[in-house]
């Protein structure tokens, strides 16, 4: 079926999933938190975090989150969470016991990379070179007439660099490890044991989560579209804040603090990665 041709289910949220039995993922910007105009003015909003919180608590540690972002800006947005996580789109990889597995990539050849770009940023205000360690994300947001250009500037500095490929996505193109896909790294989280044998769910706005969709379902699992713009998720919520709200409304979460951006008991094993 073509993506333009979305059936009813994909304009509707999907039913109430069980903590207990279910596995949790989800995309940062703009799934949990709105989008902004840089990528360092997003903030996940405290009633988000209070969610992922209870949540956490509910499903015994079976949430992750699943993003372009590297893992401690993951950590910095997430504060005081410190979940399971996939960063650089899974170019890192973090567990609920918190080990961090990290896919190759060429330091020398990045920074070669970032360098060739460089021309294009002096001459175009308004486009931010994000280096992320693994990878490097050029966004036009603020020069959206740049598209073009921002474009052919990353696929001239991707010749001949073996081991990276172009990532499009909203108002972004991204250089990233070849091998890292949000599919990938969910199938990896799904083997640990706080996911495995759960039935995974993936919450994504962008490009870059079609690929989440597609394991997911694969595995008989839920894949919610957040926003507008044609997809293969099954469902969809219109905003974060839309997510949020279906969140807040899950069994077993209890009561939700919002004030401290968590559920009450929040900050235990299940949050922290502090188990082996």
């Amino acid at each position: 079926m073509p993506q333009d041709e979305m059936p009813p289910m994909q304009h509707a949220a999907p039913a109430a999933a069980d903590p207990r039995r279910t596995a949790f993922f989800f995309d940062l910007d703009g799934t949990l938190a709105p989008l902004a105009d840089t990528p360092r003015a997003v903030r996940v909003p405290a009633g988000t975090l209070a969610a992922l919180g209870a949540l956490a608590r509910a499903s015994g540690g079976a949430v992750a989150v699943v993003s372009g972002r590297a893992l401690a800006d993951l950590d910095r947005l997430l504060a005081p969470l410190r979940l399971a996580a996939a960063g650089q789109h899974g170019a890192e990889l973090r567990g609920p016991g918190g080990r961090v597995r990290r896919l190759p990539a060429d330091a020398r050849r990045l920074a070669e990379m970032a360098a060739s770009l460089e021309p294009l940023l002096a001459r175009g205000p308004g486009l931010e070179l994000e280096r992320k360690g693994l990878a490097l994300a050029l966004h036009y947001r603020n020069a959206p007439a740049l598209e073009e250009a921002a474009r052919r500037a990353m696929e001239d500095a991707l010749r001949g660099a073996e081991g990276f490929v172009l990532q499009p996505g909203k108002m972004v193109y991204e250089i990233k490890p070849r091998g890292a896909s949000k599919g990938a790294a969910i199938a990896a989280l799904m083997e640990r044991a706080a996911f495995r044998g759960r039935l995974p769910l993936f919450a994504g706005d962008d490009l870059t989560d079609e690929a989440g969709f597609d394991f997911v379902q694969s595995q008989g699992g839920v894949s919610i579209k957040i926003g507008p713009g044609p997809t293969r998720a099954r469902w969809r919520l219109a905003s974060p804040d839309a997510l949020a709200a279906w969140l807040g409304r899950l069994p077993g979460l209890g009561p939700v603090d919002a004030r401290a951006g968590q559920a009450p008991g929040a900050r235990d094993n299940a949050t922290s990665g502090s188990r082996p």
